[in-house]
């Protein structure tokens, strides 16, 4: 990343983390900002070494949206959704797990790439806005799908409809974060949690995600019969010692946390 816009780390243990770095912007999402995020995951994606990835900013922000500023004084604003890269196309197709480490504020557009991610873990001090309904354009990055999907649409109507920010603790009431973290610990905790995921089967982290994702947009039967074909065609590849004796080590690592 020679420009800088986005720092990436690569770890050896076989995940990634990649630093919006716009600081004194808050991270805002400009064409230089989007183009380097969406070819760093891009690259990540093509490497085989890198199976997990984490995504963050620099300073006190997550990431506060698109650069508004930039695109008013290029005169882009009608065009939106036309011109510039994708990041969250890019994440989209990231086959293995992406956890956001949301640092501090997420606000429309860099909320949406939060949502983006499979996994959102966030510092007591992030805050999420959707502010689109008050800069006057409609999302385009999945918002207005995930959201209600996630902690229902009567919350994500409140959000959306209100442009008001919800703190960490309610987002995490509300089932929009998976947990609520010191700043001092939250990357730290994505670094375990990617060093966890990636304990498990190779094979496995990409199959599963892409069941639970494949499943989710479907209705339950339609879901339920997709686990069973694909259960059943995974499992004629697989078999049973290998099955008992990886449940061994199952077992054992579920000993020796419970006793940590």
């Amino acid at each position: 990343m020679g420009d800088e816009f986005v720092l990436l780390e690569q770890a050896p243990e076989g995940y990634a983390v990649l630093t919006l770095n716009r600081p004194t912007a808050m991270n805002a999402l400009s064409a230089a900002l989007r183009q380097a995020l969406a070819d760093a995951v891009t690259q990540l994606s093509a490497e085989p070494s890198c199976r997990v990835l984490i995504v963050t900013g620099s300073g006190r922000a997550f990431c506060a949206g698109l650069d508004l500023k930039e695109l008013g004084s290029a005169g882009e604003a009608p065009a939106l959704g036309s011109k510039g890269a994708d990041p969250v196309a890019a994440l989209a197709g990231f086959t293995g797990p992406v956890i956001a480490a949301v640092n501090g504020v997420a606000i429309t557009g860099g909320f949406e790439l939060a949502l983006a991610c499979d996994i959102i873990l966030a510092s007591d001090e992030a805050r999420f806005a959707d502010t689109h309904a008050r800069v006057g354009v409609l999302p385009g990055w999945g918002l207005s799908q995930r959201l209600p999907r996630l902690i229902g649409p009567g919350r994500a109507k409140e959000m959306s409809l209100t442009g008001n920010f919800v703190g960490a603790r309610q987002a995490e009431a509300w089932g929009l974060v998976n947990r609520v973290l010191p700043i001092s610990e939250l990357l730290p905790t994505a670094r375990a949690m990617a060093r966890d995921m990636l304990s498990a089967l190779p094979d496995m982290l990409p199959s599963m995600k892409r069941l639970i994702d494949d499943g989710y947009a479907l209705s339950f039967g339609e879901a339920m019969a997709l686990e069973r074909e694909r259960s059943l065609s995974h499992r004629a590849q697989v078999t049973g010692a290998a099955v008992a004796q990886r449940l061994s080590g199952v077992l054992a690592r579920g000993k020796a946390q419970s006793d940590s």
